[in-house]
């Protein structure tokens, strides 16, 4: 009975609540539209709020809809452009789309654009230099056209993500003329990885002044030009609602003024999360002051950073509260000692550790953080390691991952792939499956399995534990890697233990070789198991983007 209402629409508040909870589940929104007018009322918005993020190879039409907003004159040029279909600017639709858009990436936008207009030109060749022009040519016309409805239309944007380009040059002026545009915005993203503009600066005071009510900010800065760090300073000391701030970089970045910003910012009463990706903490002398004025802050990331020796860990002995160090991912150790006091200083509070280079990590520095964070550290849920021969480090491996087994959800274990370090991974396989937890969100490996009875042994030690998602990376090293394949689906496909699998061989890391995802008959039979067979790239998690989502 209670179904037949909710099929019915006699109870829409519950049926707006169950569709809000499948915001990100477009394939599912898209059926639910076809339910009845009610669902479809509350199914269409969700999937109109952030088009452009949606991928969709077959239909990239939608930009009609917005399209058939342009003026006559811009209609024509269109026209003249080749961009000609007699559906193209059809009035009859039943929604106002452009009411719905929340999120706005501009990467995504240029992006789209260029797969719409491949309807509409032939394939381009490198022989054929001027259609790439024309290309070029149309999708800067329809990146400002859409702007300049966007705007005209008064959308009204929860989320902006800009990434300078050639693109963003093009309606830069555009946004500085309606600051009503981005008067709302709460995520603000500013990508400077490309390129610099000679109109950052303006567009940063620009939104300072024209929008306070950010409470999401991620910049990430250039490669190899400079920011001018006082703006950056003062687009901070513009934010009143400020919650997180994401500084991310390729390079080594150093920040200066900004942490004088954050030490008497508007933000001390809201400010509760900032993550460091590549920043390069040697300036940074006011570290200690910032943090003990941050009243709220509980999550704090460290990502691939330098810097972290014995000038940074006095400043973090000035703090006189908890320090709520939630990430350490470390690319270099050679300041073991200011290390060890940034692990105990955290204790309980770090929930992801790990490092990214195993070739960095021979020496005995390695088993001495292990043994720190084993000592100080019970509350670790992603476990990232990767290192080379050292069966003292993998002992201290295993009792961490004993000390940490009521929490730990995310483990990634990467040896160094040479003939040494078999015996390595042959050990990891042997004794590994009897420690694991009973349920795991994530399981990697990165291993060199000569022998495929270590991989069984493996299999048949972890047999009660349900492993959401499994990767098996291993590299071809004197043996047949078939036998990993059939290994693999004589131990789990049978058993509810696992839900999405990737299994890999490379020759040498980063050249693959053979996946089972591309063994069409053998995917149809785990599927038959209620198994998802993914590429190696499409289950991996990458320890940034895992940040972003948990904590940012």
């Amino acid at each position: 009975m209670a179904c037949s209402k909710l099929f019915s629409g006699d109870i829409p508040e519950l049926i707006e609540e169950i569709i809000k909870n499948l915001r990100y589940e477009h394939k599912t929104l898209h059926s639910c539209i076809l339910v009845n007018r009610l669902w479809c009322h509350f199914a269409i918005p969700l999937l109109w709020e952030d088009p452009f993020s949606i991928k969709n190879p077959k239909n990239y039409h939608f930009i009609d809809i917005y399209l058939n907003k342009l003026n006559n004159d811009d209609k024509v040029k269109l026209s003249d452009y080749g961009i000609n279909n007699n559906n193209l600017f059809s009035s009859n639709t039943l929604f106002n789309y452009l009411s719905f858009i929340k999120n706005l990436n501009t990467h995504k936008l240029s992006y789209s654009i260029g797969q719409y207009i491949k309807t509409y030109l032939t394939p381009i060749t490198k022989y054929r230099a001027p259609q790439l022009i024309l290309r070029l040519k149309i999708i800067k016309f329809i990146y400002k056209s859409l702007f300049r409805i966007f705007i005209e239309n008064e959308v009204s944007l929860y989320s902006f993500e800009v990434m300078i380009s050639d693109y963003f040059d093009e309606v830069y002026e555009i946004i500085l003329q309606n600051p009503n545009f981005i008067r709302n915005i709460k995520n603000f993203k500013i990508n400077l990885s490309t390129t610099i503009s000679n109109n950052i600066t303006r567009f940063l005071i620009f939104f300072g002044s024209n929008c306070n009510s950010i409470s999401s900010f991620y910049i990430k800065f250039p490669l190899y030009q400079q920011i001018n760090e006082e703006n950056l300073s003062q687009f901070i000391d513009s934010q009143k609602n400020l919650e997180k701030i994401l500084f991310r970089s390729n390079i080594y970045f150093p920040l200066y003024y900004t942490f004088l910003s954050l030490k008497n910012s508007n933000c001390s009463n809201t400010l509760n999360t900032i993550i460091f990706y590549y920043i390069d903490f040697k300036n940074t002398l006011v570290l200690s002051e910032v943090i003990n004025q941050l009243n709220v802050l509980e999550s704090i990331h460290i990502v691939c950073c330098s810097s972290l020796n014995s000038n940074f860990s006095q400043q973090i002995n000035n703090i006189h509260k908890p320090f709520k160090l939630k990430t350490l991912i470390l690319k270099t150790i050679l300041h073991i000692e200011s290390l060890k006091l940034l692990i105990r200083k955290s204790g309980d509070h770090l929930e992801c550790f790990g490092n990214v280079d195993c070739r960095l990590h021979k020496s005995d520095k390695s088993s001495q953080l292990l043994e720190s964070t084993l000592k100080y550290c019970n509350n670790i849920k992603f476990l990232y390691l990767q290192f080379a021969s050292s069966y003292k480090k993998i002992d201290l491996l295993f009792s961490l991952i004993k000390n940490i087994k009521q929490n730990l959800n995310y483990l990634h274990i990467d040896v160094l792939s040479n003939i040494s370090n078999i015996s390595i991974s042959s050990i990891i396989l042997k004794n590994l499956g009897q420690i694991l937890p009973r349920k795991l969100e994530y399981l990697s490996f990165c291993l060199d399995i000569n022998d495929t009875n270590d991989l069984r042994m493996f299999y048949k030690n972890s047999q009660n534990t349900y492993i959401k998602k499994l990767s098996i990376h291993h590299s071809e090293i004197n043996y047949n890697y078939d036998n990993v394949f059939s290994c693999t689906k004589q131990c789990i496909m049978k058993q509810e233990r696992v839900k999405y699998l990737a299994v890999t061989e490379t020759t040498n890391r980063g050249n693959q070789n053979k996946s089972l995802s591309f063994i069409k008959d053998e995917v149809k039979q785990y599927n038959s198991y209620g198994i998802q067979v993914l590429k190696h790239r499409d289950l991996i998690i990458d320890i940034r983007n895992f940040i972003e989502q948990h904590y940012y």
